[in-house]
Protein backbone atom coordinates (compact mmCIF):
# COMPACT_ATOMS: atom_id res chain seq x y z
CA UNK A 1 0.00 0.00 0.00
CA UNK A 2 1.25 3.59 -0.58
CA UNK A 3 2.33 5.46 1.87
CA UNK A 4 0.87 9.27 1.81
CA UNK A 5 4.49 10.20 1.34
CA UNK A 6 4.18 8.95 -1.89
CA UNK A 7 1.69 10.86 -3.13
CA UNK A 8 2.85 13.98 -1.84
CA UNK A 9 4.10 16.43 -4.65
CA UNK A 10 6.68 18.10 -3.02
CA UNK A 11 8.77 15.21 -2.69
CA UNK A 12 12.19 17.73 -2.24
CA UNK A 13 10.65 19.61 0.94
CA UNK A 14 10.71 17.29 3.90
CA UNK A 15 7.34 15.84 4.26
CA UNK A 16 7.39 16.05 8.29
CA UNK A 17 8.18 20.02 7.64
CA UNK A 18 4.83 20.29 5.71
CA UNK A 19 3.26 17.74 8.24
CA UNK A 20 4.30 19.98 11.05
CA UNK A 21 3.17 23.15 9.68
CA UNK A 22 -0.51 21.80 8.24
CA UNK A 23 -0.86 20.64 12.14
CA UNK A 24 -0.09 24.02 13.91
CA UNK A 25 -1.73 26.15 11.31
CA UNK A 26 -4.74 24.25 12.05
CA UNK A 27 -4.13 24.90 16.05
CA UNK A 28 -4.38 28.11 14.88
CA UNK A 29 -7.28 28.24 13.22
CA UNK A 30 -8.91 26.65 15.91
CA UNK A 31 -10.71 28.74 18.50
CA UNK A 32 -9.66 32.16 20.15
CA UNK A 33 -6.31 33.62 20.18
CA UNK A 34 -5.01 36.66 21.13
CA UNK A 35 -1.63 39.13 19.39
CA UNK A 36 0.59 37.37 21.56
CA UNK A 37 -0.42 34.02 21.03
CA UNK A 38 -0.52 33.92 17.23
CA UNK A 39 2.65 35.50 17.06
CA UNK A 40 3.32 32.77 19.17
CA UNK A 41 2.28 30.49 16.70
CA UNK A 42 4.05 32.06 13.96
CA UNK A 43 7.22 31.91 15.68
CA UNK A 44 6.30 27.65 15.79
CA UNK A 45 5.44 27.47 12.36
CA UNK A 46 8.31 29.58 10.69
CA UNK A 47 11.02 28.49 13.21
CA UNK A 48 12.36 32.41 12.68
CA UNK A 49 12.10 35.45 14.85
CA UNK A 50 8.92 36.78 14.35
CA UNK A 51 8.66 41.14 15.66
CA UNK A 52 5.80 41.94 19.19
CA UNK A 53 4.59 44.50 16.38
CA UNK A 54 3.41 41.81 13.56
CA UNK A 55 0.00 41.22 13.18
CA UNK A 56 -2.06 38.38 11.27
CA UNK A 57 -5.82 38.17 11.63
CA UNK A 58 -6.91 34.10 11.44
CA UNK A 59 -7.52 32.03 9.46
CA UNK A 60 -4.20 31.98 7.59
CA UNK A 61 -3.40 28.98 5.85
CA UNK A 62 0.31 28.19 5.18
CA UNK A 63 2.03 25.19 3.87
CA UNK A 64 5.52 25.11 4.67
CA UNK A 65 6.04 27.15 7.65
CA UNK A 66 9.73 27.19 7.03
CA UNK A 67 9.54 29.20 3.88
CA UNK A 68 8.20 32.35 5.57
CA UNK A 69 9.69 35.22 6.60
CA UNK A 70 7.31 38.35 8.46
CA UNK A 71 8.51 41.82 8.76
CA UNK A 72 8.39 44.00 11.50
CA UNK A 73 4.85 45.80 11.92
CA UNK A 74 3.65 43.66 8.77
CA UNK A 75 -0.55 43.26 8.77
CA UNK A 76 -2.19 40.62 7.47
CA UNK A 77 -5.93 40.37 7.20
CA UNK A 78 -8.67 37.48 7.23
CA UNK A 79 -8.13 34.19 4.97
CA UNK A 80 -4.62 34.83 3.48
CA UNK A 81 -3.27 31.72 1.90
CA UNK A 82 0.93 31.62 1.44
CA UNK A 83 1.79 28.38 -0.19
CA UNK A 84 5.84 28.61 1.20
CA UNK A 85 7.76 26.54 -0.53
CA UNK A 86 9.80 28.46 -2.80
CA UNK A 87 10.13 31.29 0.32
CA UNK A 88 8.11 34.45 0.80
CA UNK A 89 9.46 37.39 2.45
CA UNK A 90 6.91 40.02 3.89
CA UNK A 91 8.63 43.27 4.49
CA UNK A 92 8.37 45.58 7.44
CA UNK A 93 5.07 47.43 7.61
CA UNK A 94 3.24 45.48 4.34
CA UNK A 95 0.15 45.50 4.60
CA UNK A 96 -1.88 42.18 3.08
CA UNK A 97 -5.73 42.30 2.39
CA UNK A 98 -8.16 39.61 3.63
CA UNK A 99 -8.24 36.85 0.98
CA UNK A 100 -4.74 37.04 -0.59
CA UNK A 101 -3.13 34.33 -2.16
CA UNK A 102 0.81 34.33 -2.52
CA UNK A 103 1.91 31.15 -4.70
CA UNK A 104 5.62 30.52 -4.77
CA UNK A 105 4.78 26.77 -6.62
CA UNK A 106 3.40 25.92 -9.73
CA UNK A 107 3.83 23.27 -12.19
CA UNK A 108 5.12 22.32 -15.97
CA UNK A 109 2.65 22.78 -18.63
CA UNK A 110 3.40 19.53 -20.27
CA UNK A 111 1.11 17.02 -19.65
CA UNK A 112 4.00 14.31 -18.71
CA UNK A 113 5.52 16.76 -16.31
CA UNK A 114 2.11 18.42 -14.37
CA UNK A 115 3.01 16.26 -11.27
CA UNK A 116 6.25 18.07 -11.33
CA UNK A 117 6.74 21.11 -8.63
CA UNK A 118 8.81 23.99 -9.28
CA UNK A 119 9.07 27.09 -7.12
CA UNK A 120 9.81 30.67 -7.12
CA UNK A 121 10.91 32.67 -4.45
CA UNK A 122 7.74 35.71 -3.41
CA UNK A 123 8.85 39.28 -1.74
CA UNK A 124 6.85 41.65 -0.81
CA UNK A 125 9.29 44.57 0.01
CA UNK A 126 8.75 47.26 2.75
CA UNK A 127 5.29 49.01 3.21
CA UNK A 128 3.52 47.70 0.33
CA UNK A 129 0.10 47.20 0.31
CA UNK A 130 -1.73 44.56 -1.32
CA UNK A 131 -5.54 44.93 -1.35
CA UNK A 132 -8.03 42.23 -1.09
CA UNK A 133 -8.30 39.62 -2.96
CA UNK A 134 -5.08 39.67 -4.81
CA UNK A 135 -3.02 36.66 -6.10
CA UNK A 136 0.72 37.32 -6.66
CA UNK A 137 2.81 34.59 -8.42
CA UNK A 138 5.90 32.49 -7.91
CA UNK A 139 9.21 34.85 -8.57
CA UNK A 140 7.23 38.12 -8.37
CA UNK A 141 8.86 41.08 -6.31
CA UNK A 142 6.44 43.45 -5.28
CA UNK A 143 8.56 46.97 -4.79
CA UNK A 144 8.32 49.11 -1.63
CA UNK A 145 5.73 51.43 -0.85
CA UNK A 146 3.83 50.04 -4.66
CA UNK A 147 0.42 49.38 -3.78
CA UNK A 148 -2.01 46.63 -5.79
CA UNK A 149 -5.26 47.07 -6.23
CA UNK A 150 -8.10 44.33 -4.86
CA UNK A 151 -8.54 41.62 -6.93
CA UNK A 152 -5.51 41.79 -9.36
CA UNK A 153 -3.05 39.01 -10.17
CA UNK A 154 0.04 39.70 -9.89
CA UNK A 155 2.25 38.04 -12.77
CA UNK A 156 5.49 39.74 -12.88
CA UNK A 157 7.84 42.21 -10.61
CA UNK A 158 5.51 45.55 -9.46
CA UNK A 159 8.31 49.04 -9.33
CA UNK A 160 8.92 50.91 -5.84
CA UNK A 161 6.29 53.25 -5.66
CA UNK A 162 3.43 51.68 -8.32
CA UNK A 163 -0.03 51.89 -8.25
CA UNK A 164 -1.07 48.26 -10.25
CA UNK A 165 -4.22 46.71 -10.99
CA UNK A 166 -6.00 43.93 -12.88
CA UNK A 167 -5.63 40.63 -14.25
CA UNK A 168 -3.25 40.57 -15.29
CA UNK A 169 -1.79 43.16 -12.68
CA UNK A 170 -0.57 46.81 -15.29
CA UNK A 171 1.02 50.43 -14.16
CA UNK A 172 -2.18 52.71 -13.08
CA UNK A 173 0.18 55.37 -11.91
CA UNK A 174 3.05 55.87 -9.60
CA UNK A 175 3.32 57.23 -6.19
CA UNK A 176 5.59 60.77 -5.58
CA UNK A 177 6.10 62.55 -2.21
CA UNK A 178 5.00 66.03 -2.07
CA UNK A 179 6.93 69.17 -2.64
CA UNK A 180 7.79 69.00 1.17
CA UNK A 181 8.90 65.41 0.91
CA UNK A 182 6.25 64.13 3.51
CA UNK A 183 2.53 62.92 2.29
CA UNK A 184 2.68 60.68 -1.00
CA UNK A 185 0.89 61.65 -3.33
CA UNK A 186 -0.77 60.11 -6.43
CA UNK A 187 0.56 61.12 -10.13
CA UNK A 188 -2.40 61.18 -12.53
CA UNK A 189 -6.04 61.12 -12.84
CA UNK A 190 -7.12 60.97 -8.55
CA UNK A 191 -9.16 57.80 -7.66
CA UNK A 192 -13.15 58.31 -8.51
Amino acid sequence: MNDERDQYVGQAVAYEDVLRTRQLVAELNTGWHDEAEVRDYLRQITGKAVADTVRVFTPIYINYGAGVQFGADCFLNFGCTLLAIGGITIGDGVFVGPHCVLATEYHPEEPAHRHDLLTKPIVIERGAWLGANVTVLAGVTIGHDAIVAAGSVVTKDVAPGAVVGGTPAKLIRMISQDADGGNPILKGDAPR
